[in-house]
């Protein structure tokens, strides 16, 4: 995006200052000029005190501001990368849970299963979940990740997050689960960090502070190199993702709330509606770990206002969240080889 030469000004002296002052004493309190920040009581994190996600804008004036803000985050929370996890002896305590399509995004799972398998600190597992016509991760995928395919009987079936989501869960073995998209590498503390809140007594914990959003080249040579090093500036830096993205329940939670709504067929909304009736547990909303993700073509009708995801999250939001747990835990979901009934394909007229 280009901007205007008032626009620069204007963020040059009322950003970069800000900018500057946070960037030296503390990074996870950069924001916006006119938003606020809610500090953790322990001083941990921040929750953001507005609804929707935001970009920052001084990032998107100044690009170079948004690399030196990735660069001193990941410097205090390293993003590596490794083959195959450390050994570790037991169970799993924590479920990394991914939900897959699609050859293009193959690259983008590889990079993101590297940056799991370099976890520390806790005793974990991951599960992809290709939903798919016909398998084409089975052989594809490292001996230490688990594997589920849920066929669709339909090739015109629209992703269904929800349903990869719900089915990875049903078979997880850790006790708490993230439930990550196939595109977000993670620091090597996440999945520990993740697990001391849980073992604090939260049922529900997004810890992302920012995430980074990188070039088309970026990304391509971060997955092609597995290194961090001199590169083009994030394209956008994204605020209160809430649900989205990657978001950490306890297993036991999740089962509770009805996981997430399968009639959410197509991109979008799943996950705010998710994060809604999570709001009945015992929530840590405070960010402060950095998430990079991969560059990848924009998902279909996601700028669409008439898209049918959206509208479905709208309808659900005016049903109190209570009424809906009681409607999803009535009925099964998460079935490995039944797709979501609700899914029709559209009359054309």
């Amino acid at each position: 995006m280009r901007h205007t030469f008032k626009q620069q000004l204007a963020a040059l002296v009322l950003d970069v200052p800000r900018f500057e002052w946070a960037l030296r004493a503390d990074w996870r309190e950069v924001r916006n000029r006119n938003e606020h920040l809610d500090p953790s009581g322990d001083g941990r994190g921040v929750s953001c005190k507005w609804q929707w996600t935001s970009d920052l804008h001084v990032a998107s004036v100044f690009p170079n501001l948004g690399r030196r803000l990735m660069a001193r985050a990941i410097e205090d929370w390293p993003i590596d990368f490794a083959d195959r996890p450390a050994e570790t002896a037991g169970d799993a305590q924590v479920s990394f849970v991914i939900g897959h399509r699609g050859r293009e995004r193959m690259p983008h799972l590889f990079a993101t299963l590297a940056t799991i398998a370099a976890q520390r600190g806790v005793r974990f597992e991951c599960v992809v979940v290709e939903q798919s016509e016909e398998s084409e991760l089975r052989d594809r995928l490292p001996a230490w990740v688990r594997y589920l395919h849920t066929p669709i009987y339909d090739p015109k079936m629209p992703y269904c997050r929800s349903w990869a989501l719900n089915a990875g869960a049903m078979i997880a073995h850790g006790k708490v689960l993230i439930l990550h998209d196939n595109d977000m590498l993670v620091p090597q503390a996440y999945a520990a960090e993740v697990w001391a809140r849980a073992a604090g007594g939260y049922e529900v914990m997004n810890l992302k502070r920012f995430i980074f959003y990188l070039t088309p080249e970026h990304s391509r040579i971060l997955a092609e190199n597995r290194k961090f090093g001199d590169a083009d500036a994030p394209e956008v830096v994204v605020q209160n993702l809430e649900a989205g993205g990657s978001v950490a329940i306890t297993r036991d939670a999740c089962m509770a709330i009805g996981g997430y709504d399968e009639s959410f067929i197509g991109w979008g909304g799943e996950d705010n509606e998710f994060w809604e009736r999570a709001q009945t547990r015992r929530v840590w909303r405070y960010g402060y770990l950095p998430i990079v993700h991969l560059w990848h073509r924009a998902q279909p009708r996601k700028q669409d206002p008439g898209n049918p995801t959206l509208r479905r999250q709208i309808e659900r939001s005016a049903v109190p969240p209570e009424r809906r747990i009681r409607e999803l835990t009535a009925r099964p979901f998460g079935d490995p080889v039944r797709a979501p009934v609700e899914w029709r394909e559209p009359q054309t007229t």
